[in-house]
């Protein structure tokens, strides 16, 4: 295969907090691929030495220190300064594979309604495909005929690259939200805005998990922003649907009760915001839950 040279069209945004190895394997990886992007790297506020060490490794990176945790927005602020028209985002134990962001800006020159694209993930050290591929590979969302790829109702911020200018017009990530599943939000604001989002199997991203995470406070976050994006978005039937649904199957923990709580102590502001979706990008998504309800119960009677 022929590798591209430097590539002027793709920015890559990575945000980090606390895991300074991971992040200076991620930008050496970053570095050795032949598009040679820019990179940009928000530090939420890291107390392992990971600005030093990425000032003194790498000193080519854009280094960001708001000196407090951003989560998410971390990547507002880095957007801000691309001058790019793609995004190409990673995390700090994610990289991209050589050629993949020419690609990725290939497809998006060649389709001006897509507005991002979600690469195949390979799980490290192994190189086995994430499981998640094969949900992404088999959406069952339609689309126009010319899509280069089938149609997501989300995207995964590890692994996608996005028009920098859809981005930003959506309004990025919600500072409301923080970190955990704040991809859906975003996702939906980018569909009721026209764009559409694929899954394209020649894209590929490496991910080499982290063993510094906490899943539970994660867990936390996932639950009360599954919560706060359903009332936002989804019809009243639906959101009601949908959250006792959670109720119902989400572990009975202290987690999942902190989830609903936060998620409770939102309403206010939530109500405020709400802003339901056009017909069409709401049907898309009943049509994906009825699907994901489908293949759960194939798994339990199966």
């Amino acid at each position: 295969m022929t590798l591209p040279g430097p590539d002027p069209r793709v920015t890559v945004v990575i945000i980090t907090h606390n895991r300074r190895d991971e992040l200076l394997r991620t930008l050496g990886r970053l570095a050795a691929l032949p598009e040679r992007p820019p990179v940009i790297v928000t530090d939420n506020a890291s107390t392992d030495g990971t600005a030093a060490a990425v000032a003194r490794h790498h000193p080519e990176v854009r280094l960001l220190r708001p000196g407090r945790n951003l989560g998410a927005v971390g990547r507002n602020l880095a957007v801000e300064r691309v001058t790019t028209p793609y995004v190409a985002f990673c995390d700090d134990d994610t990289w991209w594979e050589a050629g993949s962001l020419a690609g990725a800006a290939d497809l998006l020159d060649r389709f001006p309604a897509v507005g991002a694209v979600t690469a195949r993930i390979l799980v490290e050290p192994q190189g086995a495909e994430d499981p998640i591929v094969e949900e992404l590979r088999g959406s069952p969302l339609p689309g126009p005929d010319w899509l280069p790829g089938p149609a997501l109702g989300s995207f995964l911020a590890a692994a996608t690259v996005l028009r920098a200018d859809a981005f930003r017009a959506a309004g990025g990530f919600s500072p409301r939200l923080w970190l955990g599943g704040e991809e859906e939000l975003l996702a939906a604001d980018l569909a009721a805005a026209g764009w559409w989002l694929v899954y394209a199997d020649s894209l590929t991203i490496h991910h080499r998990a982290s063993a510094a995470r906490d899943s539970t406070l994660r867990r936390t976050h996932g639950i009360r922003n599954t919560l706060w994006f359903t009332w936002l978005r989804r019809p009243a039937h639906v959101a009601l649907r949908r959250t006792l649904h959670l109720a119902r199957t989400v572990p009975r923990d202290a987690a999942s009760l902190r989830g609903f709580a936060l998620a409770a102590a939102g309403l206010p502001w939530v109500l405020r915001e709400r802003r339901v979706l056009p017909a069409a990008v709401e049907s898309r998504l009943a049509l994906l839950e009825a699907s994901q309800r489908a293949s759960r119960a194939r798994q339990y009677t199966g």
